[in-house]
């Protein structure tokens, strides 16, 4: 396939994920993950994905349609990332070898990977920011910490919030100095510069996509800066009962409507990356932008030609199926 746009009358929106040593690429109807393995093949899966919003009239309802798109999108992306690592990695030889042996054990392992990741999570960026924050306005002010939660309760939410997004900050630039997420990343950057590629018309080629930029505003990271940054000023909204004795009640609380917020600030921020990304030429949704564009300087790196050539592999694999269905 040549031309980008003589696929459909249509505009096809298209969007992707880096995987390992590879890319995932989204279609409204379709995806394809294409990795190359240790031997310099390229390996494709492709498969029809239709989307939720696609299915349902009412997860397309503004507000309510970011969640559901994240959410199949973490499903995706988990099948993806299977599935780059079995190649990628020449993983499944191995565990075909040791199937009977060690199964039980490969279950447990993963198991107790996910527990250990979850439990992580909470620490870095639930428990500790919570901590810190009642700590440092319990020292400022010279009151205890349970006063703190509950007179200061503004304060204290604002400064958790601005503590959780620092911290995140520091894990994505602590990552980005490890060898095999560098890969990742420049795998991230061949994305982009695909997708902005087919965003311009031009032919399908590597020597097109050199020239884009590895920077997009309908980007996971700019979604994520979002969520953090909304997150903050929606749970700032929320007071802890004034007549709560115990710290635990403050935690349940806490915990309770961070998770039933979860579709609310999903779904806002969602609307703003579709608009930012819209209008990414009006000076006023430039500055929404801006701060997901300056992370991608970390989680986006320059990718080689050889990088690109897998990416587009992937975007003309989904096109294909893409174009069958339409």
């Amino acid at each position: 396939m040549s031309k980008s746009k003589n696929l459909s009358e249509e505009e096809i929106l298209v969007g992707g994920q880096a995987v390992i040593e590879g890319v995932l690429m989204r279609t409204p109807s379709a995806y394809a993950v294409a990795v190359r393995n240790p031997e310099g093949e390229i390996i494709v899966k492709k498969d029809r994905e239709i989307s939720w919003l696609k299915k349902n009239r009412f997860v397309r309802l503004p507000f309510i349609r970011g969640f559901f798109v994240l959410a199949q999108a973490l499903k995706l992306g988990i099948k993806a990332l299977n599935f780059s690592a079995e190649i990628a990695l020449e993983e499944e030889k191995e565990k075909k070898k040791n199937k009977k042996k060690d199964s039980s054990f490969g279950k447990l392992t993963l198991i107790f990977s996910i527990l250990t990741s979850v439990v992580l999570v909470i620490l870095i960026f639930v428990a500790i920011p919570y901590f810190l924050s009642s700590h440092i306005l319990s020292k400022t002010y010279g009151i205890t910490n349970k006063t703190v939660i509950s007179d200061k309760w503004l304060l204290f939410n604002l400064l958790d919030g601005v503590i959780r997004v620092i911290f995140f900050l520091g894990y994505i630039f602590i990552i980005s100095l490890m060898k095999d997420i560098k890969r990742v990343f420049e795998y991230h950057g061949a994305e982009h510069k695909v997708v902005n590629l087919w965003e311009s018309g031009e032919d399908l080629t590597v020597e097109n996509a050199v020239k884009y930029t590895r920077f997009h505003p309908r980007c996971g990271t700019s979604f994520l800066i979002f969520v953090m940054i909304i997150s903050i000023f929606i749970f700032t909204l929320f007071k802890i009962p004034t007549n709560s004795q115990s710290q635990i009640v403050y935690w349940l609380f806490k915990i309770g409507i961070r998770v039933l917020l979860l579709p609310v600030i999903a779904g806002i921020s969602y609307e703003f990356i579709r608009l930012s990304a819209k209008y990414k030429d009006n000076k006023i949704f430039r500055l929404f932008i801006l701060p997901g564009l300056w992370l991608q300087r970390i989680t986006t790196q320059e990718p080689s030609k050889d990088q690109l050539e897998v990416s587009l592999k992937s975007l003309q694999e989904a096109l294909e199926l893409e174009k069958s269905h339409l």
